[in-house]
């Protein structure tokens, strides 16, 4: 192993000219941003939820309903029936929701995403005090929360 040495870190500085460096600093640059364009073309995992209802279910028997929307906001009903409203936003792989309706601390809530994004997932979790959950993705919204989950999206604006 060769140390590292002034005159070593010269010549090696020395072979590639400055304008060599702009330009290969250029390419990786436009690369980068062509692969951050071509992920943000890719539908989010989280795009399965649209449409459908997210239950977590509690060890106590009770859950509570989530529905995402396109937008950025979501709603539901409470394990006490209370209706919910909030946005929510994707941080690497998982989906964090911060409720604004009722009004609450300030804390966002993450889950990960499930491997299979598809209605029928279910995955483990916990809530935003720690207590482990089971969240289900299932299809559709049932008649009685249609309403719900127009109103509340408003409420979360």
């Amino acid at each position: 192993m060769h140390p590292i040495t002034p005159s070593l870190c010269r010549v090696r500085l020395g072979r590639t000219s400055p304008l060599k460096l702009l330009a290969r600093t250029a390419v990786a640059g436009w690369a980068s941003f062509a692969g951050l364009n071509a992920q943000a073309a890719e539908p989010p995992a989280v795009a399965a939820a649209f449409g459908n209802t997210v239950i977590s279910s509690y060890p106590d028997g009770t859950s509570q309903k989530i529905w995402l929307h396109a937008d950025g906001t979501w709603n539901g009903i409470s394990r006490k029936n209370a209706a919910l409203a909030g946005k929510w936003t994707l941080r690497g792989d998982k989906v964090c929701m911060r409720q604004t309706a009722p009004p609450t601390l300030p804390i966002s809530y993450c889950t990960p995403l499930p491997a299979s994004s598809q209605p029928g997932a279910k995955w483990a979790s916990h809530d935003v005090a720690g207590r482990a959950i089971t969240l289900s993705l299932v299809k559709g919204v049932p008649e009685q929360y249609q309403t719900a989950t127009n109103g509340g999206a408003s409420a979360a604006r």
